[in-house]
C-alpha cells in the first residue's frame, strides 16, 4: 500500500517495473516541478526560456501555477512532445513525475502520492479547498485524506467553509 510519507526511494522503486510501452505518454504528458526544469534545459542544450516557449504549457493545479510538457494536438490529452515510437527523447533527464505516473498496477496511488506531496499547498486554503473538491469523486491514499492533512479539525471546518480564505 502506497502513503504519502513514503520516501521518493521507494516510490520509485514501487515504479520501476513500467514496461516502456509509451501508453501513459499517449494520453497526456507529465508534470515539471520547477527545480526540475534547468536540468532539461541544459540536456536539450537550450534556455530555461526557449524550453518554456517550446516544449512546455503552464497550467494550474490545486491552485498552484505548474509546467506540463505540451502535446501534439489536443491541447493537454494528446501524445507527449517527447514520445518517439514509444520512446521518451529525454529518458534520461525526465522528470519525477514521468518517471513514477506509469500504467503499472500502482500508477493511480504513484500519481496521487505526486500530487499530495509536490503540488498540493496545505497551508493554501484554496488548495486545500480544491483537493476536498477531487476526493469527493475520487479516492487518495492514506496520509492525504483531509483529517490527515489538516488534524485541527476547527482549522479544517474554517477552511471549508471560507472562514479562511488565504
Amino acid at each position: 500500500m502506497i502513503t504519502k510519507d513514503m520516501s521518493k526511494e521507494a516510490i520509485l522503486g514501487l515504479a520501476s517495473d513500467c514496461a516502456r510501452c509509451g501508453k501513459c505518454c499517449k494520453f497526456g504528458s507529465g508534470f515539471i516541478l520547477p527545480e526540475e526544469v534547468a536540468g532539461i534545459a541544459s540536456y536539450l542544450n537550450i534556455s530555461e526560456e526557449k524550453l518554456k516557449a517550446k516544449y512546455l504549457e503552464e497550467i494550474n493545479i490545486l491552485n498552484k501555477n505548474i509546467f506540463k510538457f505540451k502535446t501534439k494536438g489536443i491541447k493537454s490529452f494528446g501524445e507527449c512532445i517527447f514520445l518517439n515510437r514509444n520512446l521518451c527523447k529525454i529518458e534520461k533527464i525526465k522528470p519525477l513525475n514521468c518517471r513514477i505516473a506509469n500504467c503499472n498496477e500502482y500508477g493511480e496511488e504513484l500519481n496521487e502520492w505526486y500530487i499530495s506531496n509536490n503540488i498540493l499547498d496545505t497551508e493554501d486554503p484554496v488548495s486545500v479547498r480544491e483537493w476536498a473538491s477531487r476526493l469527493i469523486s475520487k479516492p487518495t491514499i492514506e496520509g492525504a485524506n483531509l483529517h490527515e492533512l489538516i488534524p485541527n479539525a476547527k482549522k479544517l471546518d474554517k477552511i471549508l467553509r471560507y472562514k479562511i480564505l488565504r
